[in-house]
């Protein structure tokens, strides 16, 4: 556990090689109990424990960055043992918390195995959900932040920026830094970037990832993460100037040569590797279908 700025970042830990350190929880502890976030359904409980051994009986708030099932998908299990916290998602989002079937096709197409050890989210009953625009929550600020998807929001509480993966996925491996964009498709640039800007807007403050870790300078790292977007593109485009052969593998290893963002790759284990290739193609699938239809 991390605690930092009056939160602490709960790792939920996952039966999946190559998992480890890269789904947690942000939890606020005070007159207000707040968790951004809860995991997948199938490792939900391990969250519910580290709560109570915290001796947090009660929680107030789940604040939803986005429904995909490695953040949303423990929400039924969890609300069966707090059922008086309420949970702040996107509008757009709410429909599939309350009939989640859509969304676990979706996600076993696109993630295969690795859905299915995330495991099937359970229905979250309507009246336990509240809309972001109808959030009322002392100092806190909800931020629409599509781009990783078009129900992203972004929370600032307490001087740290929630942000989801609206700033990327950020990492420190043997202390060296690890920034990655996570683009899947659809993928739409424009949307992606406006959403950093705005969150470049607050004030600088401690900034939250969901995968996984923290930085003490939001401004910075924003700064940082949208010139990493726009070098994606650089690299993608040469690439697909090329030629259609071998085109994924030749974007992902061009990637992980060029970009210094993620020299720290060389240093991760061989199933974390693994488990990065996987997400970098994915995100590389996001930025080809993008600029394809931009043509």
């Amino acid at each position: 556990m991390l605690k930092e700025h009056d939160c602490l970042l709960i790792e939920i830990k996952q039966k999946i090689p190559g998992y480890d350190h890269f789904i947690g929880s942000w939890v606020c502890s005070g007159d207000i109990n707040l968790v951004v976030d809860v995991g997948p359904a199938n490792s939900v409980g391990r969250l519910i424990e580290t709560l109570m051994e915290m001796n947090i009986k009660r929680v107030d708030y789940v604040l939803v960055t986005h429904i995909h099932i490695d953040h949303a998908g423990g929400l039924g299990g969890f609300l069966e043992h707090f059922p008086k916290a309420r949970v702040v998602c996107h509008e757009k989002g709410i429909r599939h918390l309350v009939d989640p079937s859509r969304l676990w096709e979706g996600s076993q197409k696109v993630l295969g195995e690795i859905a299915e050890a995330y495991g099937c989210p359970q229905a979250v009953k309507e009246k336990m959900c509240i809309s972001h625009a109808q959030a009322r929550i002392k100092n806190l600020t909800v931020i629409e932040t599509p781009g990783h998807a078009p129900h992203h929001l972004s929370f600032s509480y307490g001087g740290n920026l929630f942000a989801g993966e609206a700033g990327g996925n950020y990492f420190s491996v043997l202390d060296t830094d690890y920034l990655r964009p996570a683009t899947p498709p659809r993928f739409f640039m424009k949307d992606f970037l406006e959403s950093v800007d705005r969150l470049m807007a607050l004030e600088d403050q401690h900034i939250c990832y969901a995968h996984f870790g923290d930085a003490q300078n939001s401004c910075q790292m924003l700064k940082r993460f949208r010139a990493q977007i726009l070098r994606w593109k650089e690299l993608i485009q040469k690439e697909m100037s090329a030629g259609s052969d071998d085109l994924m593998m030749r974007c992902v290893n061009s990637l992980l040569e060029k970009d210094p963002d993620l020299k720290a790759f060389k240093f991760m284990e061989p199933d974390t590797q693994k488990r990065e290739r996987f997400f970098v193609a994915n995100s590389v699938r996001g930025y080809i279908e993008f600029l394809q239809n931009a043509d």
